[in-house]
Protein backbone atom coordinates (compact mmCIF):
# COMPACT_ATOMS: atom_id res chain seq x y z
CA UNK A 1 0.00 0.00 0.00
CA UNK A 2 1.38 3.10 -1.17
CA UNK A 3 1.24 6.27 1.60
CA UNK A 4 0.40 9.82 0.73
CA UNK A 5 3.16 12.70 1.10
CA UNK A 6 1.11 13.79 4.05
CA UNK A 7 1.09 10.40 6.07
CA UNK A 8 4.64 10.22 5.10
CA UNK A 9 5.49 13.28 6.33
CA UNK A 10 2.94 12.49 9.96
CA UNK A 11 4.86 9.21 10.19
CA UNK A 12 8.15 10.64 10.05
CA UNK A 13 7.16 13.96 12.54
CA UNK A 14 5.97 10.81 15.20
CA UNK A 15 9.27 9.27 14.92
CA UNK A 16 11.01 12.15 15.21
CA UNK A 17 9.66 12.30 18.71
CA UNK A 18 11.70 9.60 20.36
CA UNK A 19 10.06 9.32 23.86
CA UNK A 20 6.68 9.18 22.05
CA UNK A 21 8.20 6.60 19.58
CA UNK A 22 10.00 4.36 22.06
CA UNK A 23 6.55 4.62 24.40
CA UNK A 24 4.71 3.03 21.67
CA UNK A 25 7.23 0.40 21.53
CA UNK A 26 7.43 -0.19 25.17
CA UNK A 27 3.46 -0.36 25.73
CA UNK A 28 2.87 -2.63 22.56
CA UNK A 29 5.93 -4.79 24.34
CA UNK A 30 4.04 -4.67 27.72
CA UNK A 31 0.38 -5.27 26.50
CA UNK A 32 2.09 -8.34 24.16
CA UNK A 33 2.95 -9.68 27.76
CA UNK A 34 -0.11 -9.21 29.22
CA UNK A 35 -1.86 -11.02 26.68
CA UNK A 36 -0.41 -13.97 26.88
CA UNK A 37 -0.65 -13.75 30.77
CA UNK A 38 -1.78 -18.00 30.79
CA UNK A 39 1.66 -17.98 29.77
CA UNK A 40 3.51 -16.18 32.40
CA UNK A 41 1.79 -16.71 35.71
CA UNK A 42 -0.43 -19.98 35.89
CA UNK A 43 -1.35 -22.27 38.21
CA UNK A 44 -1.13 -25.07 35.69
CA UNK A 45 1.57 -26.50 33.48
CA UNK A 46 2.35 -25.10 29.92
CA UNK A 47 3.27 -29.12 29.35
CA UNK A 48 2.92 -32.57 30.93
CA UNK A 49 4.75 -35.39 29.56
CA UNK A 50 2.85 -38.47 31.12
CA UNK A 51 3.64 -42.04 30.61
CA UNK A 52 4.70 -40.66 26.92
CA UNK A 53 2.03 -38.72 26.56
CA UNK A 54 1.79 -35.08 26.17
CA UNK A 55 -0.91 -32.99 28.04
CA UNK A 56 -1.44 -29.15 27.23
CA UNK A 57 -2.80 -28.28 30.87
CA UNK A 58 -3.22 -24.48 29.79
CA UNK A 59 -5.55 -25.14 27.07
CA UNK A 60 -7.55 -27.78 28.19
CA UNK A 61 -8.85 -29.56 31.47
CA UNK A 62 -7.81 -33.02 32.56
CA UNK A 63 -9.50 -34.80 35.27
CA UNK A 64 -6.99 -36.53 38.45
CA UNK A 65 -7.18 -39.79 37.22
CA UNK A 66 -5.27 -38.27 34.09
CA UNK A 67 -2.15 -38.36 36.28
CA UNK A 68 -3.11 -41.78 38.03
CA UNK A 69 -5.65 -39.79 41.06
CA UNK A 70 -8.13 -40.54 42.53
CA UNK A 71 -10.58 -38.37 41.32
CA UNK A 72 -13.15 -37.51 38.55
CA UNK A 73 -12.62 -33.84 39.02
CA UNK A 74 -9.85 -31.49 37.33
CA UNK A 75 -6.36 -32.24 38.40
CA UNK A 76 -4.48 -29.96 41.22
CA UNK A 77 -1.13 -29.30 39.71
CA UNK A 78 0.17 -27.37 42.82
CA UNK A 79 -1.08 -30.78 44.90
CA UNK A 80 1.91 -32.38 45.83
CA UNK A 81 0.77 -35.62 45.24
CA UNK A 82 -0.13 -34.77 41.97
CA UNK A 83 3.47 -33.38 41.41
CA UNK A 84 4.73 -36.59 42.30
CA UNK A 85 2.68 -38.75 40.12
CA UNK A 86 3.65 -36.73 37.22
CA UNK A 87 7.24 -36.64 38.51
CA UNK A 88 7.32 -40.68 38.84
CA UNK A 89 6.06 -41.23 35.29
CA UNK A 90 7.27 -38.10 33.31
CA UNK A 91 7.73 -34.15 33.79
CA UNK A 92 6.04 -30.86 33.91
CA UNK A 93 6.55 -27.42 31.95
CA UNK A 94 5.59 -24.58 34.40
CA UNK A 95 5.24 -20.92 33.44
CA UNK A 96 7.70 -18.40 35.04
CA UNK A 97 5.44 -17.35 37.55
CA UNK A 98 3.66 -20.75 38.63
CA UNK A 99 0.59 -18.99 40.19
CA UNK A 100 -2.60 -17.49 38.79
CA UNK A 101 -4.10 -14.50 39.78
CA UNK A 102 -6.52 -15.88 41.88
CA UNK A 103 -4.01 -18.59 43.26
CA UNK A 104 -3.59 -18.59 47.04
CA UNK A 105 0.07 -20.28 47.87
CA UNK A 106 -0.28 -22.38 51.16
CA UNK A 107 2.84 -22.43 51.52
CA UNK A 108 4.32 -18.78 52.57
CA UNK A 109 7.23 -18.69 55.19
CA UNK A 110 5.13 -16.11 57.14
CA UNK A 111 1.32 -14.73 57.12
CA UNK A 112 -0.04 -13.06 54.77
CA UNK A 113 0.69 -9.88 53.28
CA UNK A 114 4.42 -11.63 52.91
CA UNK A 115 7.16 -10.13 51.14
CA UNK A 116 8.84 -10.76 48.18
CA UNK A 117 10.39 -14.18 47.98
CA UNK A 118 12.11 -16.13 45.02
CA UNK A 119 8.36 -18.02 44.72
CA UNK A 120 6.55 -14.38 44.81
CA UNK A 121 8.60 -11.99 43.25
CA UNK A 122 6.73 -9.02 44.43
CA UNK A 123 5.04 -11.03 47.39
CA UNK A 124 1.34 -11.35 48.05
CA UNK A 125 -1.48 -9.66 48.94
CA UNK A 126 -3.47 -10.15 52.06
CA UNK A 127 -5.12 -13.10 51.15
CA UNK A 128 -1.69 -14.85 49.78
CA UNK A 129 -2.16 -14.55 46.45
CA UNK A 130 1.10 -13.42 43.87
CA UNK A 131 1.06 -10.12 43.25
CA UNK A 132 3.05 -10.21 40.08
CA UNK A 133 0.92 -12.04 38.64
CA UNK A 134 -2.05 -10.02 39.43
CA UNK A 135 -0.53 -7.23 38.30
CA UNK A 136 0.36 -8.93 34.81
CA UNK A 137 -3.23 -9.92 34.85
CA UNK A 138 -4.75 -6.39 36.18
CA UNK A 139 -2.54 -4.99 33.27
CA UNK A 140 -4.72 -6.56 30.98
CA UNK A 141 -7.78 -5.75 32.28
CA UNK A 142 -7.31 -2.61 32.75
CA UNK A 143 -6.04 -2.04 28.86
CA UNK A 144 -8.32 -3.75 27.00
CA UNK A 145 -11.05 -2.22 29.51
CA UNK A 146 -9.77 1.66 28.60
CA UNK A 147 -9.87 0.51 24.74
CA UNK A 148 -12.78 -0.79 24.67
CA UNK A 149 -14.53 2.26 26.16
CA UNK A 150 -12.35 4.28 24.43
CA UNK A 151 -13.47 3.00 21.16
CA UNK A 152 -16.92 2.99 21.70
CA UNK A 153 -17.44 6.30 23.90
CA UNK A 154 -15.82 8.18 20.58
CA UNK A 155 -18.12 6.34 18.23
CA UNK A 156 -21.03 8.02 20.36
CA UNK A 157 -19.42 11.31 20.77
CA UNK A 158 -17.84 11.48 16.73
CA UNK A 159 -21.49 10.88 15.79
CA UNK A 160 -23.44 13.33 18.13
CA UNK A 161 -20.70 15.96 17.17
CA UNK A 162 -20.91 15.41 13.75
CA UNK A 163 -24.93 15.79 13.58
CA UNK A 164 -24.73 18.68 15.45
CA UNK A 165 -21.99 20.25 13.56
CA UNK A 166 -22.99 19.15 10.44
CA UNK A 167 -26.98 19.95 10.52
CA UNK A 168 -26.68 23.21 13.02
CA UNK A 169 -29.97 24.86 13.60
CA UNK A 170 -32.39 23.67 16.66
CA UNK A 171 -30.68 20.06 16.53
CA UNK A 172 -27.97 21.84 17.05
CA UNK A 173 -29.03 24.25 20.24
CA UNK A 174 -30.90 21.22 21.59
CA UNK A 175 -28.63 19.10 21.92
CA UNK A 176 -26.35 21.34 23.23
CA UNK A 177 -28.21 22.16 26.17
CA UNK A 178 -28.69 18.67 26.97
CA UNK A 179 -25.21 17.79 26.98
CA UNK A 180 -24.59 20.94 29.14
CA UNK A 181 -27.08 19.76 31.37
CA UNK A 182 -25.83 16.01 31.80
CA UNK A 183 -21.97 17.43 31.81
CA UNK A 184 -22.93 19.50 34.78
CA UNK A 185 -24.76 16.45 36.71
CA UNK A 186 -21.81 15.24 39.72
CA UNK A 187 -20.73 12.21 37.55
CA UNK A 188 -18.64 10.89 40.32
CA UNK A 189 -21.54 10.33 42.44
CA UNK A 190 -23.66 9.05 39.77
CA UNK A 191 -21.21 6.59 38.85
CA UNK A 192 -20.96 5.59 42.44
CA UNK A 193 -24.72 4.91 43.10
CA UNK A 194 -25.06 3.23 40.07
CA UNK A 195 -21.75 1.04 40.77
CA UNK A 196 -23.79 -0.04 44.16
CA UNK A 197 -27.06 -0.45 42.26
CA UNK A 198 -25.84 -2.91 39.99
CA UNK A 199 -24.23 -6.01 39.97
CA UNK A 200 -20.26 -5.25 39.19
CA UNK A 201 -18.19 -7.17 35.69
CA UNK A 202 -16.72 -5.86 33.08
CA UNK A 203 -19.87 -4.74 30.67
CA UNK A 204 -21.37 -2.94 33.97
CA UNK A 205 -18.57 -1.07 33.91
CA UNK A 206 -18.30 0.16 30.80
CA UNK A 207 -21.70 0.75 30.23
CA UNK A 208 -21.74 3.22 33.38
CA UNK A 209 -18.82 4.83 32.46
CA UNK A 210 -20.11 5.31 28.89
CA UNK A 211 -22.97 7.84 30.21
CA UNK A 212 -20.07 10.46 30.50
CA UNK A 213 -17.21 9.06 28.48
CA UNK A 214 -18.90 9.97 24.87
CA UNK A 215 -19.24 13.81 26.03
CA UNK A 216 -15.48 13.72 25.46
CA UNK A 217 -15.03 14.93 21.49
CA UNK A 218 -18.21 15.99 20.57
CA UNK A 219 -17.58 19.81 21.29
CA UNK A 220 -14.03 18.94 19.18
CA UNK A 221 -16.29 16.94 16.67
CA UNK A 222 -18.54 19.69 16.20
CA UNK A 223 -16.16 22.42 15.83
CA UNK A 224 -15.01 20.66 12.54
CA UNK A 225 -18.17 20.11 11.13
CA UNK A 226 -19.43 23.70 11.70
CA UNK A 227 -16.41 24.36 9.90
CA UNK A 228 -16.04 22.12 7.41
CA UNK A 229 -19.56 22.45 6.46
CA UNK A 230 -19.45 25.60 4.57
CA UNK A 231 -15.89 24.87 2.35
CA UNK A 232 -16.34 24.76 -1.42
CA UNK A 233 -15.40 21.02 -1.74
CA UNK A 234 -18.84 20.23 0.35
CA UNK A 235 -21.02 23.01 -1.51
CA UNK A 236 -19.71 21.18 -4.81
CA UNK A 237 -21.15 18.18 -3.47
CA UNK A 238 -24.64 19.26 -2.47
CA UNK A 239 -24.62 20.76 -5.82
CA UNK A 240 -23.85 17.52 -7.39
CA UNK A 241 -26.54 16.11 -5.62
CA UNK A 242 -24.04 13.46 -3.01
CA UNK A 243 -26.40 12.58 0.26
CA UNK A 244 -25.29 14.56 3.13
CA UNK A 245 -24.61 10.55 4.95
CA UNK A 246 -22.54 10.44 2.29
CA UNK A 247 -20.74 14.04 2.28
CA UNK A 248 -20.29 13.48 5.80
CA UNK A 249 -18.78 10.16 5.79
CA UNK A 250 -16.56 10.45 2.96
CA UNK A 251 -15.58 13.93 3.01
CA UNK A 252 -16.33 16.10 6.32
CA UNK A 253 -15.06 13.68 8.97
CA UNK A 254 -11.91 12.76 7.38
CA UNK A 255 -11.17 16.64 8.70
CA UNK A 256 -12.35 16.03 12.15
CA UNK A 257 -10.76 12.85 12.51
CA UNK A 258 -7.56 14.32 12.49
CA UNK A 259 -8.43 16.03 16.19
CA UNK A 260 -9.79 13.04 17.61
CA UNK A 261 -6.98 11.07 16.95
CA UNK A 262 -4.89 13.65 19.29
CA UNK A 263 -7.25 13.12 21.72
CA UNK A 264 -7.39 9.24 22.09
CA UNK A 265 -4.77 8.50 24.12
CA UNK A 266 -5.45 10.90 26.63
CA UNK A 267 -9.32 9.51 26.51
CA UNK A 268 -7.70 5.71 27.21
CA UNK A 269 -6.18 7.29 29.85
CA UNK A 270 -8.57 8.94 31.59
CA UNK A 271 -10.88 5.55 30.68
CA UNK A 272 -7.93 3.37 32.67
CA UNK A 273 -8.17 6.22 35.98
CA UNK A 274 -11.92 5.60 35.91
CA UNK A 275 -11.64 2.42 36.35
CA UNK A 276 -8.76 1.84 38.68
CA UNK A 277 -10.64 4.65 40.80
CA UNK A 278 -14.11 2.83 41.15
CA UNK A 279 -11.80 -0.14 41.93
CA UNK A 280 -9.94 1.61 44.85
CA UNK A 281 -13.26 2.47 46.07
CA UNK A 282 -14.74 -0.96 46.09
CA UNK A 283 -17.17 -0.31 43.49
CA UNK A 284 -15.33 -1.98 40.23
CA UNK A 285 -14.76 -5.11 38.64
CA UNK A 286 -16.22 -8.09 41.04
CA UNK A 287 -14.12 -8.90 44.30
CA UNK A 288 -10.97 -11.31 43.40
CA UNK A 289 -10.39 -9.86 39.84
CA UNK A 290 -7.06 -8.58 39.14
CA UNK A 291 -7.50 -5.02 39.57
CA UNK A 292 -4.85 -2.42 40.15
CA UNK A 293 -7.39 -0.52 41.79
CA UNK A 294 -7.51 -2.96 44.55
CA UNK A 295 -4.07 -3.67 45.06
CA UNK A 296 -4.05 -0.13 45.71
CA UNK A 297 -6.65 -0.04 47.99
CA UNK A 298 -4.62 -3.00 49.77
CA UNK A 299 -1.82 -1.31 49.81
CA UNK A 300 -3.90 1.61 51.86
CA UNK A 301 -4.90 -0.86 54.27
CA UNK A 302 -1.86 -2.98 54.67
CA UNK A 303 0.59 -0.30 55.46
CA UNK A 304 3.43 -2.51 57.00
CA UNK A 305 3.38 -4.59 53.46
CA UNK A 306 4.71 -1.58 51.30
CA UNK A 307 5.54 -4.08 48.28
CA UNK A 308 1.41 -3.55 47.55
CA UNK A 309 1.29 -0.14 47.42
CA UNK A 310 4.64 -0.19 45.30
CA UNK A 311 3.84 -2.38 43.21
CA UNK A 312 0.27 -0.73 42.10
CA UNK A 313 1.83 2.27 41.86
CA UNK A 314 4.90 1.82 39.67
CA UNK A 315 2.55 -0.11 37.33
CA UNK A 316 -0.30 2.48 36.60
CA UNK A 317 2.35 4.95 36.52
CA UNK A 318 4.50 2.98 33.97
CA UNK A 319 1.30 2.81 32.56
CA UNK A 320 -0.19 5.99 31.66
CA UNK A 321 3.30 7.90 31.38
CA UNK A 322 3.70 5.48 28.13
CA UNK A 323 0.04 6.25 27.45
CA UNK A 324 1.04 9.89 27.80
CA UNK A 325 4.24 9.83 26.15
CA UNK A 326 2.51 8.59 23.02
CA UNK A 327 -0.16 10.42 22.79
CA UNK A 328 1.74 13.72 22.60
CA UNK A 329 4.08 12.30 19.66
CA UNK A 330 0.51 11.57 18.13
CA UNK A 331 -0.08 15.38 18.68
CA UNK A 332 2.85 16.53 17.14
CA UNK A 333 2.68 14.11 14.08
CA UNK A 334 -0.71 15.67 13.30
CA UNK A 335 0.29 19.41 14.59
CA UNK A 336 0.84 20.88 10.95
CA UNK A 337 3.44 23.76 12.68
CA UNK A 338 5.80 21.21 13.21
CA UNK A 339 5.92 19.65 10.10
CA UNK A 340 9.00 19.71 7.96
CA UNK A 341 7.40 21.02 5.12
Amino acid sequence: MTLSPLTRRRLAQFRANKRGFWSLWIFLFLLLLALSAEFIANDKPLLVKYEGKYFAPVFFNYPETTFGGDFETEAEYRDPYVREKIAANGWALWPPIPFSFDTINYTLPQPAPSPPTRDNWLGTDDQGRDVAARVIYGFRISVLFGLALTLVSSVIGIAAGAVQGYYGGRLDMTMQRVIEVWSSMPSLYILIIFSSMFIPGFWTLLLILLLFSWMSLVDVVRAEFLRARNFDYVRAAHALGISNPVIMWRHVLPNAMVATITFMPFILTGSITALTSLDFLGLGLPPGSPSLGELLAQGKNNLQAPWLGIAAFFSLAIMLSLLTFIGEAVRDAFDPRKMNL
